[in-house]
């Protein structure tokens, strides 16, 4: 069988990957996108019943601010700003602090000293990150549950128009 506790007894299934969680994960050393990749599991699949709780809590503050932390911070508040935008979710009034701008422009992708590249991120970069001075394009939370239930309608309507005896759907 198996182990959903921690050594300390807490059972994972009751513990969220919010948002400030993943920062903390962050600011210890985890890979930032495992970290909001277990936020993303919650946000769109376990516990998108609640999105809210998701990103309620202000980030910890790290022990040490550096650009990498403090790039995430600003990474993390567009990233809640934009979700919450998207998915109709109060927005929490934390990810307006200025705190969570950056001096300096964040090109987060590859292949940035390409202009083509940085014309496409700046096109492309929703609002939210742009604002902060964060360029990463408009795919960095692009899921599989939202794919997988577009799938099924298409697959769906097809079978409906094949029996109804309509044009196949193609996809």
């Amino acid at each position: 069988m198996l182990n959903v506790t921690q050594g300390n007894g807490i059972d994972m299934r009751d513990r969220l990957q919010t948002m400030a969680v993943a920062y903390a994960e962050i600011c210890q050393g985890e890979r930032p996108w495992t970290a909001l990749g277990n936020f993303m599991n919650d946000w769109f699949g376990c516990a998108k019943d609640r999105r809210e709780q998701l990103v309620a809590d202000p980030l910890p503050t790290p022990q040490a601010l550096t650009q990498e932390t403090h790039r995430w911070a600003a990474f993390i508040a567009a990233s809640v700003e934009w979700l919450c935008q998207k998915y109709a979710v109060r927005c929490p009034l934390w990810v307006h602090n200025p705190v969570y701008v950056l001096a300096e422009t964040w090109w987060y992708a590859d292949g940035i000293q390409k202009l083509h590249v940085r014309a496409r991120l700046l096109e492309e970069t929703p609002e939210p990150f742009a604002r902060r001075n964060i360029y990463c394009g408009n795919r960095m939370y692009n899921n599989k549950y939202e794919v997988d239930d577009l799938i099924d309608q298409l697959l769906e309507a097809r079978k409906s128009a094949t029996k109804n005896h309509d044009q196949p759907v193609l996809l």
